[in-house]
């Protein structure tokens, strides 16, 4: 078994309590208890530490004047410009895609579409939380239907706004449920994507990221 070094150690504390993040486990402004994830991960203070620092450049936790962390503040603000600028850019790479795919790229996702819809959203041993297959599988389905996009710096800055939004999205699990037909939400676009439909699947994906934050705003931020 390959010797885990102290780089590739902060890089698994770093995909663990990222993935932790974008999946609900810790609410807006929480402390983060340092002490507490180096027991969980096994991993050194330092390991741990690295990890916290680069999750705080990406926004994500927010390094305080002690050294300590804390997690991002949900804002409505930053909602409403995060939501508004993604609509932006993932529509111009959903477009940009479908006039670029192939059959490759249809047949991509519609296996990623179908893999999502057979998953739960809530994690079956804690339901109050996302399920981790769903968030992997809902990440893989995005960015199939932009997978064509030919435009390097716009897939990248979807990535990034990609991630944030997830964040916020998490925090809308308890309302999802009742609230929207997510898996409908995921088949029409794919459908009106695969059909070549630019005007209706962009229309759909603006719908569809506009849904999230109007839940979020009703319920949850600000409180």
């Amino acid at each position: 078994m390959p010797k885990i070094t102290g780089q590739s150690m902060a890089s698994v504390a770093y995909d663990q309590i990222r993935a932790d993040i974008l999946g609900g486990r810790f609410l807006s402004e929480e402390k983060v208890k340092i002490s507490d994830l180096v027991k969980e991960l096994g991993f050194s203070l330092g390991a741990v530490r690295e990890a916290l620092s680069r999750l705080s450049s990406e926004g994500l936790v927010v390094a305080e004047t002690n050294k300590g962390y804390r997690i991002a503040k949900i804002t409505e603000s930053e909602l409403a410009d995060l939501t508004q600028t993604r609509v932006m850019i993932e529509s111009e790479c959903l477009a940009n895609a479908i006039r670029n795919g192939d059959l490759k790229w249809e047949t991509n996702i519609v296996a990623a579409e179908f893999e999502l819809s057979r998953l739960p959203l809530h994690d079956p041993a804690n339901p109050e939380r996302s399920n981790p297959a769903w968030n992997a599988a809902h990440k893989r389905f995005h960015e199939a239907l932009v997978a064509a996009c030919d435009s390097p710096w716009l897939l990248r800055l979807r990535e990034m706004l990609f991630v944030q939004a997830e964040r916020y999205r998490a925090a809308t699990l308890p309302y999802e449920r009742q609230s929207r037909d997510l898996e409908g939400e995921h088949r029409a676009l794919a459908q009106a994507t695969i059909a070549r439909d630019a005007p209706a699947a962009t229309q759909l994906l603006r719908d569809h990221l506009n849904k999230t934050r109007q839940i979020l705003m009703d319920t949850v931020v600000g409180r």
